[in-house]
């Protein structure tokens, strides 16, 4: 497919896992694109795999997204190789506490909603005046389904990504008039190494695969897709929506 043609799309932790395979999917539709993660070593295998693969428009810069100086070089080298951005995919996330939520250090918690939420806060406010150069463009964040239904040991986690669904919504109105789309996927549980301690706890991942109707994890190439849709014109009259890509987990508040 053809879709993305002539876009330039950001994806920030995009070296591995859900990350690794919109990067993909997006450059296979034909945008040009920029991953992104903290470390430079995964930052560098992650475009030659995606080079090894054919797709050429592809470049990576080293970007924690809770640093400002990181943010700015990440908008600053992409607009230096590919000339404007369209599109920013907000997928990087931590997750360094797993327990009751009230034994949760604040360290933890801070960290995490500096990372999960903050950021992407910033990383959409920096990269408006980018995008209204283009005339227009298309956000999209990655929540989680616990952002609809949190999930016991993972409380904190599961607040952040409820916050990112509020935001999504509160951009979404405020940029429509721009035409910036603002969209979310809350993805269920996938197989991925972010989400490895929910799937060797076999009394977490039985608990959470049996609220799964499909009756199966989900795979990163499940999500891929939807992330394609909602950047191209395929969805132009949507936003402000949290699509769940969970199996038919729940997935409303």
């Amino acid at each position: 497919m053809d879709r993305l043609i002539g876009k330039v799309a950001i994806v920030t932790g995009s070296t591995q896992g859900i990350g690794f395979a919109i990067a993909k999917r997006l450059a296979a539709e034909g945008a040009k694109v920029v991953v992104s993660s903290r470390q430079e070593v995964n930052v560098k295998e992650a475009v030659a795999k995606l080079k090894n693969l054919g797709y050429q428009n592809i470049i990576g810069i080293v970007c924690h997204v809770a640093k400002p100086e990181d943010r700015k070089r990440l908008y600053e080298e992409t607009l230096n190789k590919f000339g404007g951005i369209d599109i920013l995919i907000c997928n990087a996330a931590v997750n360094p506490h797993v327990g009751f939520t009230a034994d949760c250090p604040e360290d933890k918690w801070d960290k995490i909603f500096d990372v999960n939420v903050k950021s992407t806060f910033l990383l959409i406010k920096e990269v408006l005046p980018h995008l209204k150069k283009r005339n227009g463009g298309s956000i999209v964040n990655v929540s989680s389904v616990v952002g609809l239904k949190p999930v016991q040991g993972i409380g904190p986690y599961s607040v952040s990504k409820t916050a990112i669904i509020a935001l999504t919504k509160v951009f979404a109105n405020e940029l429509a008039p721009l035409n910036i789309r603002v969209n979310c996927i809350a993805p269920g549980l996938i197989r991925t190494l972010f989400a490895k301690h929910m799937f060797e706890n076999k009394t977490l991942h039985d608990s959470i695969l049996s609220a799964i109707p499909m009756g199966r994890m989900g795979e990163t190439n499940d999500l891929e897709g939807v992330a394609a849709f909602l950047c191209s014109d395929d969805a132009k009259y949507i936003t402000g929506e949290t699509i769940a890509v969970a199996g038919g987990a729940h997935s409303r508040l």
